[in-house]
């Protein structure tokens, strides 16, 4: 298969843009990546790479990378509040290789993109352009014209097949070029830091993922043995996005179960990032040669761990039907059949997960009376159709 010359401009250098680049460059295509940024930037802390994702970025040669800067936890450890052991231990590990054919890993997202970003660079056919000031685009029926401010202040004219906006939650390429809607925020905010490794000794299991709920905000550790740190996130409510600062720290109940103790205890004096929470419900992903993809298209709320994912996936579909279809149009079209359904029902998964962490008491006793009767392998039957999805059939 090859793209007979052709030519793709992406907007954003983050994970979905990268996944989608590196996918292009491989059918012969010639890429060009846009950034504002003046060098790869990830903000964020953890993510996991659940095995439909992890199948799609060793096929494209990150598999030792990615080993290399992640764990593969040997499961999940759900605590309800107060609990002093694992209500249940979602296992991970060997079996996620066996049934779904592939890792089940977690790791921070700027070592991720910095394995994409290096990968790409291995190829002469990507152009990453960091620092670009501004930009604008013009469509035809031949593809489009892109006017752009680069980082020197210079301003280049380029023309290509197809733009794909890989910028984000506030993509300027949904709403400027497709006139779609804002993100909407969702009164949620994630409060994240990284804590040193041994901090957490005791407290959590330095080999698995820890969950701890509590009413109206949970907690997830991702410990990270390469960097010598866990990585944790903080879910919780907030009544004004406005109102958040820079840094700090989440406010939390003076009385505290004893691991989210442990954890406020190591965090003394570290500095947390909020992150308000947002989603996109877009109902336009294309328009003739622009298409959109991963959170520019339909961000969703973190509580299945699939955004990254999702976005790994669609670079995954989109990129031979880019070079296969008869122009850009056609393959996004196509690409919009083929992902819409399966995106929309992660994120009511994700929305729905969301309620359930945060259930008071006694609906949290509901709760875990479920999980306990599902055991330890009840989330690979329940979740087989997202883990053992193949985007590259």
């Amino acid at each position: 298969m090859n793209s007979s010359g052709r030519t793709f401009f992406i907007v954003g250098a983050g994970i979905s843009g990268l996944t989608l680049a590196l996918a292009l460059a491989k059918f012969g295509a010639n890429v060009t990546v846009l950034e504002r940024n003046p060098a790869v930037s990830e903000l964020g802390a953890g993510l996991q790479i659940s095995p439909n994702a992890r199948r799609i970025l060793d096929s494209l040669g990150l598999e030792d990378a990615i080993a290399a800067n992640s764990l593969e936890p040997t499961g999940i450890d759900l605590y309800p509040a107060r609990a002093r052991r694992p209500l249940v231990t979602l296992e991970l590990g060997a079996i996620m290789r066996t049934r779904f054919g592939a890792p089940y890993a977690v790791m921070h997202r700027a070592d991720l993109a910095d394995a994409l970003y290096k990968a790409c660079r291995r190829f002469a056919n990507i152009d990453i352009l960091f620092g670009v000031r501004s930009w604008d685009t013009v469509t035809s029926a031949n593809g489009v014209t892109i006017t752009l401010e680069d980082a020197s202040g210079q301003t280049r004219s380029l023309r290509g097949d197809a733009l794909i906006g890989a910028d984000g939650v506030h993509s300027k390429t949904r709403t400027t070029l497709l006139d779609g809607p804002p993100a909407t925020w969702r009164g949620r905010v994630a409060w994240r830091t990284l804590l040193p490794f041994d901090a957490l000794a005791g407290h959590i299991a330095l080999d698995r993922v820890s969950v701890l709920f509590a009413p109206n905000y949970h907690a997830v550790c991702y410990p990270l043995p390469h960097r010598q740190q866990v990585n944790v996130a903080l879910f919780a409510t907030a009544s004004n996005r406005d109102e958040l600062p820079d840094h700090g720290a989440p406010h939390l109940p003076r009385r505290l179960p004893a691991r989210l103790e442990a954890i406020r205890a190591a965090a003394a004096g570290q500095s947390w990032t909020p992150w308000p929470l947002y989603t996109v419900d877009s109902p336009a992903w294309h328009r003739e040669n622009i298409g959109l993809i991963g959170d520019a298209a339909h961000a969703m709320l973190p509580f299945q761990a699939q955004g990254a994912a999702m976005g790994i996936e669609d670079a995954a579909v989109l990129a031979p039907l880019l070079i296969e279809e008869p122009n850009a149009e056609a393959a996004f079209a196509k690409f919009d059949a083929l992902r819409r359904l399966r995106v929309e029902r992660v994120a009511r998964i994700s929305r729905s997960n969301g309620k359930i962490f945060h259930l008071p008491w006694p609906l949290s006793t509901a709760r875990n009376l479920v999980i306990s009767a599902q055991g330890p392998r009840g989330h690979l039957k329940r979740l087989a159709w997202l883990y053992g999805h193949d985007a590259q059939p």
